[in-house]
């Protein structure tokens, strides 16, 4: 299973929709914040993909979670936004909460910058900031062998 990362989007509708357009065989869209309603607006237009989505600090008055928990192929991933962990001070309180929920894979965004990691079994994802012509996004292949992370630019 491929699954598409993003966040920040921040309005950023038709770097959005590229990256999707660039990752067919993705199944799932993970929008990790900042970008609510052009995730929502994806969402309608690539109804054949499941979107999951968290609220971000500057969706305001978005209606959704600060963060999540999903199994996908029999791995439980861990998303949220990041700022509700003070992520842009350190990665601690994010990996110590997926830890407590005993997650394969955590992902957030928050801080625009791209980063995997692998800690002691955990997988660590942040796809950076898809806005602008530097943009960044995340894809995860969760297969029989294991889980590949990578980031890749616009």
């Amino acid at each position: 299973m491929r699954i598409l990362v993003v966040s920040d989007t921040h309005r950023d509708l038709i770097s959005l929709r590229d990256v999707i357009l660039k990752q067919p065989k993705a199944e799932v869209v993970i929008h990790l914040g900042d970008g609510e309603d052009e995730a929502e607006e994806m969402k309608e237009c690539f109804p054949e993909k499941t979107f999951l989505m968290v609220r971000g600090n500057c969706d305001w008055g978005s209606m959704l979670p600060t963060e999540e928990c999903i199994f996908l192929e029999g791995k439980r991933i861990f998303y949220t936004h990041g700022y509700t962990y003070n992520v842009k001070y350190g990665l601690y309180d994010l990996k110590l909460a997926a830890r407590d929920r005993e997650a394969d894979i955590v992902l957030f965004g928050h801080t625009h910058n791209a980063l995997t990691d692998y800690d002691n079994g955990l997988y660590i994802m942040n796809p950076g900031s898809l806005h602008g012509s530097r943009g960044t996004y995340g894809i995860i292949d969760i297969t029989k062998a294991g889980i590949v992370t990578n980031i890749l630019q616009i």
